[in-house]
């Protein structure tokens, strides 16, 4: 039935690689089964018959679809199935694209779409890698014109050595995370995320993975000589050749001119008469191709830019290759955020706002790899309004997305760990103007908020970006690139990091890869800028993250309970959590290892609810003072509960400095009183003092008439009304045993 069905094997890391073909999706252009342990993605490559209308780029879309059956869940939303892409998702869909965009034809106008579907997860061999090497097989083999194949692969740092494709723990135990697309002679894409990793150490793991990448290349060149059909011919969408010199010559000095400033709303005024000039001239010229009009102008400025670079180091708004544009950073911008920062380079700015909540503010998550919640989250928002347009505002898109979690990425390693601070964060990176590296501007912008929020961050991140241009075999690098040098240049290279060492890594090509060398000469130039913006800009602004929270922030307080616990601080449905966290006006996380955390807006109501938790969990020492409340009056004293199930009998002696005749004349059932524990019986009956709290805490002076120490009768003891804590039977268990500190 299946007669053009083909198996194909290799290793693959250690692994088994199995690509199947010619028996599913028969439709598409090219398709085919990857099969990487137990992990099996299908990935369809399908171009349409006829080039797109109108539009000036090619057309090419990327789709990661996860399905929860490949790891055996159910989806938990109302209609049980899988709805839009998740983040990480739409994050692999560009870690594909990148690579695989720069070896279309620049001149075909017909859409392409890829699709890569996730039917089985084995944690031990990533979908996205496999989804990776399926994309570059399926387009090798079918028709669509198409300059590869890549491969992909991801490079671990495990006790100083490179491991390719990490399993599940290798990946706990990583130092950094970077994937490596290669074509079999240039590095087409790199993604890193990295724990403070020095310069040497990711240039070494990028070559590690760029070696890897070549055996699979051969693998799939020998599928491809084997099955892969011949590429179909497509109209061009390139201007005549005579037509884009006869235009270049017209436009040329005036496109010169208009240039040539460092402010691009001038930049563009001058470009929008030229244009006007240009289309009068050549309409009629060249009839009804306005939009090839458009596009020679586009290269004639291009050949502008790139010339004035290559053969003058000059760039258009007047810097070195190696200058910062103008910097400044503020923090404080908002007095409600818990903090904020704005940073500006150039044209380019970003406000930062950081929001600081409990650990059930943490985000949660519905798919298929072991992430299932983060406490720290990172969004990235682009209005039309930073660009000077007027589009409406329809959420974020996938570049959104993109950036955010690039900065997400770049500041994760420094974020404190949850013993050092109980908090969810969520920062939100707002570009209000953009001229290029908006995502490196929310990176420094990010590490303002952070520390202006007083989050003892490891160390201040910055970010940085380094342009290229290339000619055959001369190119030359450019840092922190506006958007015109990333237009008309040919690379993107986005680092950021510490002083100490990268945290992450975000290369977009225009071009097919780059040698070892332009990837040595970027990560040197990004860590001199990054170290210059960290000295001289973000810590000139806020030396160090602030020693109090913000007054709007909740605090938050924690201690760790035995698991056995758990169950008497929860109470029965809830009660005693709920009780607590209603006297105290606080909220209280218990999670299943113990960990306690208290949340609130004042520290004085966390410290109480705490010390409740520590009274229930513990027994009260003798000499311990507590806040508890009123729970019955009886002839010979008053009851006090100091913890939900935690009561002690004041005597009558026992209630203030002076002689006290009736116990309601000095306290009501419901009030707060503080006592101090006097002793613990043999049976755990407390004894509790209200005037020994008084004198400690108050300083009050006792009459001279009262004794310092009023015996109890035993008929007390066995009065109907005596029922320590409540209970029918009275007991609290053994001794008192000291307390964890919270």
């Amino acid at each position: 039935m299946f007669e053009n069905y083909r198996v194909f094997k290799t290793d693959f890391a250690g692994r088994p690689l199995t690509i199947e073909t010619g028996k599913m999706a028969q439709l598409a252009n090219g398709e085919c089964l990857v099969r990487y342990g137990e992990t099996v993605v299908h990935v369809a490559a399908t171009a349409s018959a006829k080039p797109r209308e109108g539009v000036g780029y090619f057309p090419l879309s990327v789709d990661f679809e996860e399905k929860l059956y490949s790891v055996g869940k159910i989806p938990g939303s109302y209609l049980k199935r899988e709805g839009r892409p998740t983040d990480k998702a739409i994050l692999t869909a560009r870690l594909i694209d990148r690579p695989i965009r720069p070896l279309f034809p620049k001149d075909m106008r017909n859409d392409v779409s890829v699709v890569c579907t996730v039917m089985s997860v084995d944690h031990n061999c990533p979908p996205d890698i496999a989804a990776m090497v399926g994309t570059s097989i399926a387009l090798s083999i079918s028709d669509i014109p198409w300059n590869g194949p890549i491969s992909g692969v991801s490079v671990g740092y495990v006790d100083g050595e490179y491991v390719i494709n990490p399993d599940s723990e290798q990946r706990k135990k990583s130092k950094m995370a970077v994937t490596v697309a290669s074509t079999d002679s240039r590095i087409a894409m790199i993604e890193a995320g990295a724990d403070e990793i020095p310069d040497d150490v990711m240039y070494g793991g990028i070559m590690a993975g760029h070696k890897a990448n070549q055996a699979i290349i051969e693998f799939i060149k020998g599928i491809r000589q084997d099955i892969g059909k011949k590429k179909f011919c497509y109209p061009s969408d390139a201007p005549d050749e005579d037509m884009w010199n006869t235009i270049k010559e017209f436009a040329l000095e005036d496109i010169r001119q208009a240039l040539d400033t460092d402010d691009k709303k001038v930049r563009d005024e001058r470009l929008l008469p030229i244009y006007e000039k240009v289309h009068e001239k050549f309409d009629e010229t060249y009839p009804d191709q306005e939009a090839r009009i458009d596009e020679c102008l586009y290269k004639t400025q291009k050949y502008v830019v790139r010339r004035w670079l290559l053969d003058e180091q000059k760039r258009v708004d007047g810097r070195k290759m190696d200058e910062i544009r103008p910097l400044a950073a503020e923090v404080g911008i908002l007095p409600r955020a818990h903090g904020s920062g704005l940073f500006t380079r150039g044209q380019t700015q970003v406000l930062t706002a950081a929001t600081l909540g409990s650990l059930d503010d943490e985000q949660t998550f519905d798919g298929i790899d072991e992430q299932e919640t983060k406490r720290y989250i990172h969004q990235y928002n682009m209005p039309s309004y930073s660009v000077g347009d007027t589009r409406p505002s329809r959420g974020p898109g996938r570049r959104e997305i993109g950036h955010g979690a690039l900065a997400e990425r770049a500041l994760a390693p420094v974020i404190p760990s949850v013993d050092e601070f109980p908090y969810a964060m969520r920062l939100v990176s707002e570009v209000l103007s953009s001229n290029g590296s908006t995502s490196q501007a929310s990176i420094c912008g990010s590490t303002l908020a952070l520390m202006d929020a007083g989050v003892p961050i490891k160390a201040p991140v910055a970010g940085i970006s380094c342009g290229l241009i290339t000619e055959g075999e001369r190119w030359m690098t450019m840092v922190d690139i506006q958007g015109l040098e990333d237009f008309f240049g040919d690379m993107d290279f986005k680092v950021a990091g510490t002083h100490a060492g990268i945290t992450a890594i975000q290369m977009d090509l225009k071009i097919s890869g780059l040698t070892p060398e332009m990837i040595k000469e970027a990560l040197y130039k990004t860590h001199k800028a990054r170290d210059y913006i960290i000295d001289e800009v973000l810590l000139k602004a806020i030396a160090e993250p602030r020693r109090e929270l913000s007054r709007y922030a909740p605090k938050m307080l924690s201690m760790t309970i035995p698991t056995e616990k758990i169950r008497d601080v929860i109470g029965t449905g809830g009660k005693v959590i709920q009780k607590i966290c209603a006297e105290c006006g606080v909220k209280v996380d218990v999670e299943e290892d113990g960990h306690v955390f208290v949340s609130g807006i004042d520290q004085e109501n966390c410290k109480r609810a705490l010390s409740i938790i520590d009274t229930i969990v513990n027994d009260p020492e003798p000499g311990t003072v507590y806040t508890g409340k009123v729970t019955r009056l009886m002839d010979f004293g008053a009851f006090v509960e100091i913890a939900p199930g935690k009561e002690g009998l004041v005597h009558i002696s026992q209630l203030d400095v002076k002689r006290v005749n009736r116990v309601s004349d000095v306290v009501n059932v419901g009030d707060e009183v503080m006592v101090k524990v006097l002793n613990i019986d043999e049976k755990g009956r407390l004894n509790l003092s209200r005037r020994d709290a008084l004198i400690e805490v108050k300083g009050l002076v006792p009459e001279n008439d009262v004794p310092a120490v009023r015996p109890m009768h035993p008929a007390h003891r066995t009065s109907p009304g005596y029922r320590p804590n409540g209970g029918p039977h009275g007991g609290h268990g053994g001794p008192g045993r000291p307390r964890p500190k919270p």
